[in-house]
């Protein structure tokens, strides 16, 4: 038994924005994927995924007992295929902030819930919305409040835009040119990131008045800017807003920014060959890179391991 692929996600712009209303843009990222499996010697991995499916299929259970008008799921086939030894088989590195709980909670739902709404429907924003509550209830199970973005954006396998919490739709993004000098570019922190105690952090910080404006007059209104620029294809204003975005996340979401990293953030700032910021909750695993000279950021950041996401 194999399952269909899901692949792991890239929030290009909007993380922590998106729960105070900021525009965001999420990206299919098909490097990393994962798929149910069940075989007859199972590793020590597919073990321990199992076992937290088995967890999984508890809470799943609960929440469709509490809840039956959000979704059901044909239970009896689940619980059957996970005691049979079912687990989530992926190369999506955990703690990463590519999603790898959103692979696993799309797969779940793509072969399990009924009545589900499929990628063929005419997604209309009242689908789209649906889809995302019920991801989000669902992948709740694995750190605390989910926005249901990762899942949304890995079962459908296109790039979402997020006009706000109410307000998604589906979008097309620029056309990559593998020869173009321009890149977004993740950089490996070597470090695991947990998400809850990162959004703790966040939470905590909103209580304070001055945090809260420095949101909604910088952080949000360049995240914004960023998505229009990126989606209207111009680059020039794209990098002048990323590297504001860049300086307010190094001045204001320190806790999330893996020391060791501090120094290379500002010396892309100061040097203009590449721009940081988060990628996800931060924390650790991956940080996310934009540069407008690919080769000058490879040289700049020679020590680092590079993955070139999107090229332009």
């Amino acid at each position: 038994m194999k399952g269909p692929l899901f692949y792991s996600k890239i929030l290009l712009f909007g993380e922590y924005g998106i729960i105070r209303d900021s525009k965001g843009l999420s990206i299919p990222y098909n490097f990393y994927n994962g798929a149910l499996k069940r075989d007859e010697n199972p590793s020590e991995e597919a073990i321990k995924s199992n076992g937290n499916l088995r967890r999984f299929v508890i809470y799943l259970e609960t929440l469709q007992n509490e809840q039956p008008d959000l979704v059901t799921f044909d239970l009896d086939t689940l619980k059957n295929d996970v005691e049979t030894g079912m687990y989530f088989d992926s190369s999506i590195p955990q703690g990463y902030g590519v999603g790898s709980s959103g692979a696993l909670v799309a797969a779940i739902y793509d072969k399990y819930a009924q009545n589900k709404i499929t990628v063929l429907e005419n997604l209309t924003r009242e689908k789209l919305l649906q889809l995302k509550n019920i991801f989000s209830q669902m992948e709740s199970f694995f750190h605390g409040k989910s926005s249901g973005l990762d899942p949304l954006n890995s079962y459908l396998s296109i790039p979402i835009l997020i006009n706000s919490k109410d307000n998604i739709q589906a979008t097309g993004i620029p056309n990559q040119s593998f020869d173009g000098k321009g890149a977004v570019f993740l950089l490996d922190s070597g470090i695991v990131g947990e998400t809850a105690p990162m959004v703790n952090i966040f939470m905590e910080n909103l209580k304070d008045k001055g945090f809260r404006t420095m949101l909604k007059n910088q952080f949000v209104k360049y995240t914004d800017a960023c998505v229009e620029n990126f989606l209207g294809g111009d680059m020039k204003s794209l990098f002048m807003n990323t590297k504001k975005l860049s300086k307010v996340v190094l001045n204001n979401f320190k806790p999330m920014i893996p020391e060791q990293f501090h120094g290379i953030w500002q010396q892309g700032i100061d040097s203009n060959d590449y721009y940081l910021k988060l990628c996800g909750s931060g924390g650790g695993g991956y940080i996310l890179g934009f540069t407008e000279d690919l080769e000058k950021a490879k040289a700049s950041l020679k020590d680092y391991k590079l993955e070139v996401v999107y090229q332009f």
